[in-house]
């Protein structure tokens, strides 16, 4: 008999997602069983983000909004905001029935089953004191069918000035290749077409086990599995950039040339402040070596405005490397204020309406760079990941009502990038070859010409 219903309400980035996986995939070993529905669930696990203050409020809003709709139901505040501030919670909190980090994701078990019995269990312990990801088989994938995420590194030991990572999952931590093998193995057994390796900074794999970056020992073993697959790289700092990857991207198509290189900022004083070491001149120079080694890659990037001392020079600089170096996908974020961070107490703070303007540029800016970027594919053919299918009503963005299906190609990853809109009914989770006929804003308009 099952210990009782859990429902996972998941928030945050995708490595909070993999966290959310092992938490039910412990869960549903040790005898709970998954709830489709809140309304279904004995308890409600909010897995929370802590990185910025709209995540926090979005989680804190997420558990006095499921205690709202179910008093009689237990909920139990986990993830990243919990880590962060679990003292703080568990006096300001009193909705949360119970409150546990992420540094042993082993605990929800422990408080699932004390909120059951009356109690209000408070878990959160050190992350210095945290290993590397477990690898636990998760028996639940959260991404749209045929896709994972394979999280190798957890932690960060860049210390770039305004982040609070450090303080939430510790310095950097890396798994053994063989582990991640392992378990790649396991989800390409699965049937899993895309895998999505993540961390922090994977740039800075393996520098703790052995002093230099093991990403390319990493994807000289990843090819040796056998299977219809392809491997995706997301978040590498710029500064840490390993070169060594770049001919082994070009040697096997199944490494996609993806590249998500969170450059923040251009200009060399902005970029010192947050204890990087780049500048406009030295990214270009990345950013150009990276192409002249793959000529079809894509870059992603995320700048980072309204940091403390940002001038108008500064963010001059930025706009006009943004022009400069025209990369393919962009995220642009204003600064968020984090207590214990070096930042926080920084001088020269930047009022939030200019930030927001800035950010407002960069957005416009971007707009006509990404169209154009994409522009140069139409006529090409791509290997579309089907997600899910779609019927549009008569007459709907003037396609009267065909069918359409929903996917990803090489160069957009899950949830961040644009999606490309095949024509007729496809199953998630398979391959489909097609050819790109137009560009609609950042998504790709596609013609099906057959499953590979």
């Amino acid at each position: 008999m099952a210990k009782g219903k859990f429902f996972l309400d998941n928030h945050g980035c995708a490595k909070n997602q993999v966290d959310g996986e092992e938490i039910a995939a412990r869960l549903e070993a040790s005898g709970w069983a998954w709830a489709e529905g809140a309304e279904d669930a004995d308890v409600l696990i909010v897995n929370s983000c802590g990185f910025v203050d709209t995540a926090k409020k979005e989680s804190i809003d997420a558990v006095l909004g499921w205690k709202e709709a179910y008093p009689g139901k237990k909920v139990i505040l986990a993830g990243c905001l919990a880590q962060r501030y679990a003292e703080e919670l568990s006096a300001d909190l009193p909705e949360a029935d119970g409150i546990v980090g992420n540094t042993d994701l082993a605990e929800v078990l422990t408080a699932a089953e004390a909120v059951l019995e009356g109690g209000r269990p408070v878990l959160s312990e050190r992350p210095e004191s945290a290993p590397a990801p477990s690898g636990f088989r998760r028996s639940r994938l959260l991404d749209f069918p045929g896709t994972a995420h394979l999280k190798i590194t957890e932690g960060c030991s860049n210390n770039c000035t305004y982040c609070a990572i450090p303080l939430i999952r510790g310095s950097l931590r890396s798994r053994s290749v063989e582990d991640i093998l392992e378990e790649a193995s396991w989800l390409v057994g699965r049937g899993i077409k895309e895998l999505v390796l993540i961390g922090q900074d994977l740039g800075a794999y393996g520098r703790d086990l052995g002093g230099a970056s093991l990403l390319p020992e990493l994807f000289r073993a990843l090819m040796t599995l056998p299977g219809d697959f392809r491997v995706r790289t997301l978040y590498i700092h710029p500064d840490n950039f390993p070169e060594a990857i770049l001919p082994l991207m070009a040697a096997h198509p199944r490494l996609l040339p993806y590249f998500d290189l969170p450059f923040q900022h251009a200009s060399a004083p902005v970029l010192k402040a947050m204890n990087r070491r780049g500048s406009k001149e030295i990214y270009l120079e990345l950013i150009g070596r990276i192409r002249k080694a793959l000529p079809d890659s894509v870059i992603r990037t995320t700048f980072l405005v309204g940091f403390p001392g940002e001038t108008e020079e500064d963010f001059k600089t930025l706009l006009a490397f943004q022009e400069e170096a025209s990369l393919d996908w962009l995220g642009a974020f204003t600064y968020s204020r984090e207590e214990g961070t070096p930042a926080f107490g920084m001088k020269g703070r930047v009022a939030k309406k200019t930030a927001e303007a800035r950010k407002r540029l960069v957005e416009e800016a971007q707009v006509a760079i990404t169209s154009a970027r994409l522009a140069r594919l139409v006529g090409s053919e791509l290997e579309v990941l089907v997600e899910e299918e779609v019927a549009l009503a008569d007459g709907e963005d003037g396609l009267e009502g065909e069918e359409l299906s929903l996917g990803r190609a090489w160069l957009q990853a899950p949830e961040v990038d644009g999606l490309v809109v095949l024509r007729g009914a496809h199953k998630p989770g398979t391959l489909v070859r097609a050819k790109v006929i137009g560009v609609n804003g950042v998504d790709l308009d596609c013609l099906p010409l057959g499953r590979t």
